[in-house]
């Protein structure tokens, strides 16, 4: 049973940056695909980006092209989204996820991804 544990979230100015970590354990997610999401209260989750199993291919939602990068490093068994130029509007809780590479594509934001983190709060303010 693979656990995912976000951190790096906090308070950042408008036009800040921060990066987001995804530690997994109990298992190598080098099998997975992986992505990002955020929610804010009140509202649906929403797709930020994903990553293949072998971090050769990402893919981005529209609001976080230019602005956010995903990457992973598979030795350390972990995943990272860096944000830059952040916005008001970027607050939310960020979550990452894991699926297995031939069952979630990652160009599909309603992919069905088999384990989940509990989320890292971000917020932009000044």
């Amino acid at each position: 049973q693979v656990q995912l544990v976000e951190s790096g979230g906090g308070l950042v100015q408008p036009g800040g940056s921060l990066r987001l970590s995804c530690a997994a354990s109990g298992g190598t997610v080098s099998g997975y695909n992986m992505g990002w999401f955020r929610q804010v209260p009140g509202k649906e989750r929403e797709f930020v980006a994903a990553i293949t199993h072998t971090g050769n291919s990402q893919y981005y939602v529209g609001f976080a092209k230019g602005r956010f990068t995903i990457s992973r490093d598979n030795a350390k068994n972990t995943l990272y989204l860096r944000m830059s130029s952040l916005r008001t509007e970027d607050t939310a809780v960020y979550y990452c996820a894991a699926g297995a590479w031939a069952k979630v594509p990652i160009n599909d934001p309603r992919a069905d991804y088999d384990y989940w983190g509990q989320g890292t709060q971000v917020t932009v303010s000044s």
